[in-house]
């Protein structure tokens, strides 16, 4: 739709605007909205049509953090002054090598396609945010590899040279590939199922289950004191993580709600398909990072965790879970973002901290 014309700023009087262009235009109305293949201005963000959209992006403004507001000192004494065991500094270093990568895949994701393809001012409003934590995220890892003086080449080159690094963004590139290519467009059903099947492959497996081992494993260290900064970070990255997630479930369902015809039974296998294959792929990180248990952690922990994060995600749009019987091993880790009340979580906490505060950690 093109814009209504403005007649120029003259001799010191405002601007009017020209009587309504032909060809049709018209105001746009609350139903004209859709969360793809909309035909309404999408440069006119009221009326709102999904407050979910509006609400999360309040909320994440709202828990606005910055990695420099955190202290590495600690960290930088216990890692250069023996604290750390050889293992663990092994989960470590493998953690930040995949995080700092993935969080820019993130980034390109949204920037490069899923922003162009959602036809939702809201919602776009939403994406433009989450496009700066995902800045945000790359800068916190930058900051603790710098702090701590790792090696940046290993660490930022493990994504194509660690293969359990390797194999999880290989994974996501096949799909983060289809909405950043310029030539792709929606508006036919197959065009829709591809979106549509991109979106669950990176709002549910990329952000919901594929960082999930790390958050473990970086938070049961800040749980015994030690790394308290990473810790810190990876708490504060998890809990935008997990708006990320909320995000995009919304915007899943409501495109199910929208086109229901493209939820039928064969995408729905997939997607099932889909998140086996992911399972398979976050336990065999997790046997590398940690091939030996510490921590109180052990492999058959992360592997019983990771099924019950799984049928969360697909209950979540729908689909039956794949793991009867899975249960949640780390019940400490519902305290940062319990996989059944995230929505209340981010109820409370924008009370708790608004500009990256302290956080306390129970043992």
């Amino acid at each position: 739709m093109s814009d209504v014309s403005v007649l120029k700023r003259k001799n010191g009087v405002e601007p009017v605007l020209s009587p309504p262009l032909a060809g049709g235009y018209r105001r746009v109305k609350v139903d004209d909205k859709r969360i793809i293949n909309c035909r309404a201005d999408v440069n006119q963000l009221v009326p709102i049509k999904y407050k979910w959209a509006w609400e999360k992006y309040l909320a994440a403004c709202a828990n606005n953090w910055m990695p420099s507001e955190i202290s590495m000192q600690r960290d930088i004494e216990q890692w250069q002054g023996g604290a750390l065991s050889a293992e663990e500094r092994h989960m470590l270093k493998r953690n930040f090598g995949f995080f700092a990568t993935a969080e820019s895949l993130a980034a390109n994701n949204i920037v490069l396609g899923t922003y162009r393809l959602i036809t939702n001012p809201e919602c776009r409003q939403y994406l433009l945010r989450q496009a700066f934590e995902e800045a945000v995220h790359v800068h916190a890892y930058q900051y603790i590899v710098e702090a701590l003086g790792l090696d940046e080449g290993e660490i930022f080159n493990m994504y194509m040279e660690i293969p359990c690094v390797h194999d999880k963004d290989a994974f996501c590139l096949e799909y983060i590939d289809t909405l950043t290519d310029p030539s792709f467009e929606t508006g036919e059903p197959a065009a829709d199922r591809r979106l549509l099947k991109s979106l669950i492959a990176f709002a549910m497996i990329m952000e919901g289950l594929f960082f999930y081992v790390g958050f473990v494993q970086v938070l049961a260290l800040g749980r015994r004191s030690r790394m308290p900064g990473c810790a810190e970070q990876v708490q504060y990255i998890l809990r935008d993580e997990s708006l990320h997630l909320n995000f995009g479930i919304d915007v899943i369902n409501q495109i199910k709600l929208e086109n229901p015809h493209l939820w039928d039974a064969s995408l729905q296998g997939e997607v099932l398909e889909m998140m086996k294959t992911a399972v398979e792929l976050e336990c065999r990180y997790a046997e590398e990072t940690m091939p030996r248990g510490i921590l109180g952690l052990n492999c058959a922990m992360f592997k019983e965790f990771l099924r019950f994060v799984a049928d969360r995600r697909l209950e979540q749009i729908g689909l039956p879970g794949l793991f009867a019987g899975s249960r949640n091993p780390f019940p400490w880790m519902s305290e940062a973002a319990d996989l059944k009340k995230e929505k209340n979580f981010f109820e409370t906490r924008v009370i708790e901290y608004q500009t990256g505060g302290k956080l306390k950690w129970d043992d």
